[in-house]
């Protein structure tokens, strides 16, 4: 229990540094969103105009007034409105959220179900006929840009067999089948490059598990095959898979941009740099908290499970 404790309380100090730098550096950046607003058709605005609207949205403020205006916000849970349209920041971020959690949900299921066994078959005959096949997908996984991998499905499926629709949204519980549909091919982009990560991985790690003393020795014993791999080696493989799965998924949580972009799929992503734009403070400050808190819960968790599947970790 203090073990997982003292977890816990990096964790937080973590995500309080995070914001921190996040709230002090955005408004560093060149720009005024004020004359970003007020600006049309290429026509700089009215000084007046400028100086009225930063002193209405609180720019005209010293760095630390505003910064300390941003902590006081975040720690009663208000995330602040948007620059942009005045609505409510936490609105817009949780109903974009969960269309991003749910892509890379679905991605990541995707990507494990081929990966995992893949990488144990081609670890347990490395140089057969299986392992160099997935090695050539896993190559182009790596190789071949989402944007193409996207851009070549919405040609496949979209426009030449018109089996799914080329993009947009639509909420699971309001059609789960019309879901599903604008869901399978980013799942299936973004799946496309983690299944060679999570292949990779786990080919490495059962390679190397296989030729360990106690695996031989378990082995000698007569112990059933099965009961080999599963207890044995993929018990052990699946430390050094976990964090890179867990890596490669904090990074899509705000990485999914040429996804969302091809697919026209409004997720978080794209709200980002729509808010990084126009220099949206309240905006870029909420995207990149939550971001944050479930990166470093991601983290979190995969140390847990580390514990879990390694009871020594809990003795470092």
């Amino acid at each position: 229990m203090v073990w997982v404790l003292k977890r816990v309380g990096v964790a937080v100090l973590l995500v309080a540094i995070v914001v921190s730098i996040v709230c002090l550096a955005i408004r560093l950046v060149p720009g005024d969103p004020a004359t970003l607003l007020l600006s049309q058709g290429g026509v700089a605005p009215d000084p007046a105009a400028v100086a009225q609207l930063r002193h209405q949205l609180g720019l005209d403020q010293p760095l630390l007034v505003q910064y300390l205006a941003s902590l006081r916000g975040i720690l009663h849970g208000d995330l602040g409105q948007s620059l942009q349209d005045g609505s409510s920041v936490a609105g817009q971020i949780l109903q974009r959220l969960p269309r991003t959690l749910e892509l890379i949900g679905v991605a990541a299921v995707l990507a494990l179900a081929t990966g995992l066994p893949s990488g144990l078959a081609a670890g347990l005959r490395p140089g057969g006929l299986f392992d160099r096949a997935a090695g050539l997908a896993a190559a182009l996984g790596q190789a071949v840009p989402v944007f193409v991998v996207g851009t070549g499905l919405v040609l496949i499926f979209a426009q030449t067999l018109r089996w799914l629709p080329a993009g947009g949204y639509v909420s699971f519980a309001e059609d789960p089948v019309r879901n599903m549909e604008l869901v399978a091919m980013p799942a299936v982009t973004i799946a496309f490059g983690l299944f060679s990560v999570v292949f990779r991985m786990t080919r490495a790690s059962v390679l190397d598990i296989a030729r360990r003393d106690f695996v031989r020795a378990a082995r000698a014993k007569g112990l059933a095959r099965r009961h080999l791999l599963l207890r044995h080696v993929l018990r052990n493989a699946l430390v050094p898979v976990v964090t890179v799965v867990a890596l490669n998924l904090g990074t899509l949580l705000g990485g999914t941009v040429l996804v969302e972009y091809v697919f026209n799929y409004p997720g978080l992503s794209g709200m980002l740099v729509q808010a990084v734009d126009a220099r949206d403070y309240p905006e870029v400050q909420g995207i990149v908290l939550v971001i944050s808190v479930l990166f470093v819960s991601l983290n979190l968790a995969v140390e847990l499970i580390y514990a879990a599947l390694d009871p020594r970790v809990r003795r470092a």
